[in-house]
């Protein structure tokens, strides 16, 4: 029996439906992901941190032991994994009323909602976990007036929608609502 009252979805096991709109006293100036991060993208992010706390517990054992060049390279690497595991949890596509942010582990990319011609879901080969292996799969594309489209992220293989087909159907909807809304043509 799972306890609804302890999990972020309670609402949605309590069979209470999810609006795609946000709140309507929710500031749509503001940058939010449409979807929340998957279990595979935490569950990295939280073993990053894991082997960042081993660092740093070795970094104290080396500074006891008295080589402070040995704990100062545990730091720096702990250090280092902590960043990275941040930068994992941020990895996605953001939106906001001014345009759609995509954030990758090395780089972020802005695209200001004037200057996207259309956001659909297509049936394509996707990477699976971001692995080299494609297998057949959907992806949401979001595609520039001019230029080359985005890279894909937001695909149903991803590390935030394995195994969750409902959670990536709501957030292509909501995608593909925000540039209805602030795209050409919309309100924005």
């Amino acid at each position: 029996m799972p306890l609804t009252i302890l999990s972020a979805d309670h609402e949605q096991s309590a069979g209470a439906e999810i609006s795609e709109e946000p709140l309507p006293y929710a500031d749509r100036g503001r940058w939010r992901r449409p979807y929340r991060p998957g279990p595979w993208r935490v569950g990295s992010a939280a073993v990053l941190l894991l082997l960042a706390a081993y660092l740093l517990i070795s970094a104290v054992v080396i500074t006891l032991a008295g080589t402070l060049s040995g704990a100062a390279v545990c730091l720096g690497s702990a250090g280092a994994l902590l960043l990275v595991a941040l930068r994992v949890l941020r990895v996605g596509v953001w939106v906001s009323s001014h345009g759609v942010r995509q954030v990758n582990l090395t780089h972020t990319v802005t695209v200001k909602w004037p200057k996207i011609a259309a956001v659909r879901t297509v049936q394509q080969p996707v990477r699976w976990l971001g692995l080299p292996r494609t297998v057949q799969g959907q992806a949401v594309l979001i595609e520039r007036r001019s230029g080359e489209p985005l890279r894909t992220l937001v695909t149903d293989r991803s590390a935030d929608f394995l195994g969750k087909p409902e959670s990536f159907e709501r957030a292509a909807d909501v995608l593909e609502a925000w540039a209805a809304d602030y795209g050409p043509g919309g309100r924005g």
